[in-house]
């Protein structure tokens, strides 16, 4: 029977219980939402000796944080030229760079918290669907290694099974500084972590209201309400109404990924050989990797709609044929588990981190914050408590989106996509 749930749920430890107290009347800062940027702010502020409490409308983790394809890539959402394009090279250079020091920074917490999550260091590969896409990679590569520093390497189709086992692609890029972990464990390691620092965790506990409370807030949750000096909305792309103003600046996509039954060995080395983590370049696009067990997981954005069981069922089909596609030795093998989550977008697909009519932020992540909401969540914590912390995308503008209230409707957006994918 086909599980509706995450892969990752299966294979992760079951936390112990952190709740030890009733929510407290007041703290100095709350933070909304349990994911990597809630919790590594949490652990950080802990650690500086702030009286920090962490809400969770479901349980740790819940969201995009224990449900993603566990992908830890060098770069933005934008690739290097589109952006020098739209902010500049000085600026381009400081984001690109910033990309590397996130997962340096995600590295060394693993590291230092001895957080069991299976990272691996195995590179990525970005697959090209097109001719052209391989030729606009071939310009990439000259771009990284010109204004970037950063060397990249290209494998013309007629070679590229030594790093993927399939002719659907015409071309490969491969980064050998992107990383791999398993999502729940990470996320669950954290979540210890904090609470071993001083943080309170409190599941099933949302937020329900932000209201101002003289020089500080109010939170309302269904448990009691905390007055609290600070907030930090720190739910992505499961951003609500209770903070209003942020959720207008943010929308979020389903992504859905299918998990296989485990594969033979050999058959799991002639796809990936290197273990390499692998998206291609459509817009409407997959990416996939093997999990310890010799799984394949393979997500991409098969239905652009918020995420329902209905919709994710259907999905898993269409998964299941594009998996066919570029493996067609697949065709007979059991996919055991499919699921879905919510990714978030800003209108430039830049990540956004700051302070908004008082509430600090991070979110935005575009399917590219594994290490970035880890290390922005740090950074903005150093930042809460007057210490040195780094946040380049502070100045960027943050307009709301025209005529969005939360809940987006996006089929046309799809099939723009879509024929973005078809004709370019």
């Amino acid at each position: 029977m086909l599980k509706e749930t995450p892969y990752w749920w299966d294979n992760a430890p079951v936390l112990p219980n952190l709740v030890i107290r009733s929510l407290p009347d007041q703290a100095d800062v709350v933070i909304v939402g349990s994911g990597y940027t809630g919790l590594s702010a949490a652990r950080v502020l802990a650690l500086r000796g702030v009286d920090v409490v962490v809400l969770e409308k479901e349980t740790f983790g819940w969201g995009a944080s224990s449900r993603n394809g566990g992908q830890v890539l060098t770069g933005l959402k934008l690739g290097p030229s589109a952006l020098i394009k739209q902010v500049g090279l000085t600026r381009a250079k400081e984001l690109h760079a910033l990309s590397l020091a996130s997962i340096q920074y995600l590295e060394d917490l693993i590291a230092e918290e001895n957080i069991g999550c299976e990272y691996t260091r195995p590179g990525h590969i970005e697959a090209a669907w097109k001719n052209s896409h391989f030729a606009h990679y071939r310009r990439e590569q000259e771009v990284l290694a010109r204004e970037f520093n950063h060397p990249v390497t290209l494998i013309d189709r007629e070679a590229q099974s030594c790093e993927l086992g399939t002719t659907y692609y015409r071309g490969l890029l491969i980064d050998e500084r992107s990383g791999a972990l398993h999502p729940a464990r990470f996320v669950r390691g954290l979540a210890i972590c904090a609470s071993g620092s001083g943080a309170l965790l409190f599941e099933k506990t949302p937020a329900t209201k932000i209201m101002r409370a003289g020089t500080g807030y109010a939170v309302v949750t269904p448990q009691g309400t905390i007055r609290v000096e600070n907030i930090l909305i720190a739910t992505n792309g499961y951003t609500d109404n209770a903070a209003r103003e942020i959720c207008q600046r943010v929308f979020s996509l389903g992504s859905y990924i299918v998990a296989t039954e485990p594969l033979p060995a050999d058959v799991a080395e002639k796809l990936i050989p290197r273990r390499r983590v692998v998206f291609d370049s459509k817009r409407y696009l997959y990416y996939f990797r093997l999990s310890a067990d010799n799984r394949l997981l393979f997500g991409g954005r098969a239905d652009y709609r918020p995420p329902t069981p209905h919709s994710t069922r259907k999905s898993a089909e269409i998964l299941r044929r594009g998996m066919v596609q570029i493996f067609p030795e697949l065709k007979d093998v059991k996919i055991e588990y499919a699921w879905s989550g919510n990714i978030s977008l800003t209108r430039d697909s830049f990540p956004r981190a700051g302070q908004f009519e008082g509430l600090y932020y991070a979110l935005g992540y575009g399917g590219h914050g594994v290490a970035m909401a880890t290390y922005l969540g740090g950074q903005l914590a150093n930042i809460m408590c007057g210490a040195p912390g780094k946040n380049p995308f502070q100045d960027l503008p943050f307009d709301p989106l025209p005529f969005y209230y939360g809940k987006p409707f996006l089929p046309l957006g799809a099939l723009y996509y879509k024929l973005l994918d078809v004709i370019r």
